[in-house]
């Protein structure tokens, strides 16, 4: 198995991470510093999930709510790092494979780690066909608008282009589209791109977008 199948350490955020996406994120807790510079070390990566309940982003509730993962989420894999003052790191990452919870995540060392994950398949390149061929383009569209802004967005815009592919297409729509939180984990957890798309393609139709 290429990834680790047990304690795989977790990094909660409110927001979603997709398989081929970008992530910057400022470090400057202790516990994730230690996290990322193991993670440049040996190379590895940590997995993102998603909030369903609890408020804050890096520590326990503090309301005496439970903290509450979704049951999918994303490997990110370290692309850079670097430093922008004492105990603070900018990081970048690339979106790997999709995992599933085995159970409820714990507390290791102030980390939350999952004893036990399932991966998930990677999508099969699949083309959008004649059907989704107006969302490709018009995401080609968005896209060089993005590079076209002073400075330009760097999540998207640097992004290598993989048109030709369902997936890909429907994933950075779903980054770029003004939709819930929780649509956005559905639409992650997804296995099939083509429904993945196509449920992007309506919502395109009825903003008038194609």
């Amino acid at each position: 198995m290429p990834f680790p199948t047990q304690d795989l350490p977790l990094f909660p955020l409110q927001s979603v991470l997709f398989p081929g996406g970008r992530l910057a994120l400022k470090i400057f807790e202790a516990r994730y510093l230690d996290l990322i510079s193991r993670c440049l070390r040996e190379g590895t990566g940590f997995g993102v999930v998603g909030l369903s309940q609890g408020s804050e982003v890096l520590q326990p509730s503090q309301a005496g709510q439970p903290v509450r993962f979704e049951p999918v989420g994303v490997l990110a894999r370290l692309q850079a790092a670097e430093a922008e003052g004492t105990n603070l790191l900018k990081i970048w990452c690339e979106g790997g494979p999709r995992f599933k919870l085995l159970g409820d995540a714990v507390q290791q060392q102030g980390l939350w780690v999952a004893p036990q994950v399932a991966w998930l398949d990677d999508d099969l390149p699949t083309p959008p066909g004649d059907r989704f061929a107006e969302a490709a383009a018009a995401l080609g569209r968005a896209l060089d608008a993005l590079e076209a802004m002073q400075p330009p967005v760097p999540a998207l815009a640097q992004t290598p282009r993989r048109l030709e592919d369902a997936g890909w297409v429907a994933n950075r729509w779903c980054e770029l589209l003004p939709i819930s939180r929780v649509a956005k984990q559905k639409l992650m957890e997804l296995d099939e791109p083509l429904t993945r798309l196509g449920l992007v393609d309506d919502f395109l139709r009825k903003q008038k977008v194609i």
